[in-house]
């Protein structure tokens, strides 16, 4: 029986994760909590010096059969820069899969989101202008809410992993790739943990938020120009061709 976390869908937010998540869920070998995010290692309530694992592992009490494997999804991780020391020391042989999404999209569909729940009032635009002043707000500048475009900024959180985490423990896919390609992006996904795969149906926009309206063309501008070179350093850093990503 799993006494530790053996894997985290550790990011990026609103990159697929859901989808993700709610297909693991239907894998026999696995054990999901029903609570998506556990938020246990971006926790800074938790004394770190002397962590008490236990609180994370009540969420797993329910996995009752000893062939499970312990995992969880919360997309934050990538992001949080603390996290990574922190899931180094509880599992050093743990696994991580991240998904990465378009940064132009994915900042349009994070504010998209806030907004929905009440806690973004500016417009989009007003939004990215303003991201590094209110960010600048908090100690470490890392903002659950408005970071729309800090987020986006895959290199330096992928190196920052790396540090920690040996870089065969982490598969990095593409959004794309699960949502066009489930079948074969589930069997690479299920290698990594270690499991063989199981038939699944596709599942379709899981989780996703409704636009009220496209994003603003100014808006698009903005970003290409802030993301150009981020997205060309990461085809060299994942040997990807992300040409695509400009033709939004």
């Amino acid at each position: 029986m799993s006494t530790k976390v053996n894997f985290l869908i550790a990011g990026t937010q609103k990159g697929g994760t859901t989808a993700l998540y709610s297909y693991l869920k239907e894998h026999p070998k696995l054990y999901m909590p029903e609570t998506k995010e556990l938020h246990f290692f971006d926790n800074e309530t938790i004394e770190w010096a002397k962590p008490n694992y236990n609180l994370y592992h009540k969420h797993f009490e329910n996995s009752n059969s000893k062939e499970r494997i312990w995992g969880e999804a919360t997309p934050i991780y990538m992001y949080w820069k603390q996290s990574a020391v922190r899931i180094k020391n509880y599992n050093e042989k743990i696994k991580l899969i991240i998904i990465l999404r378009n940064p132009i999209t994915r900042a349009y569909s994070h504010w998209n989101m806030e907004s929905i729940r009440n806690m973004e009032s500016l417009s989009f635009i007003d939004a990215i202008k303003n991201e590094k002043t209110r960010c600048l707000e908090l100690e470490n500048s890392q903002h659950r809410v408005y970071s729309y475009v800090d987020r986006g900024f895959y290199c330096k959180q992928l190196t920052h992993l790396w540090n920690y985490i040996k870089k065969d423990q982490i598969l990095i896919i593409r959004n794309e790739e699960l949502r066009n390609e489930p079948t074969k992006t589930l069997a690479k996904i299920y290698s990594h943990i270690g499991i063989d795969q199981i038939k699944q149906k596709p599942m379709n926009n899981v989780f996703h938020h409704p636009y009220n309206e496209p994003m603003p063309n100014k808006a698009k501008q903005v970003l290409l120009e802030i993301f150009y070179e981020e997205i060309k350093n990461l085809e060299q850093l994942l040997g990807w061709d992300c040409n695509e990503w400009f033709l939004i």
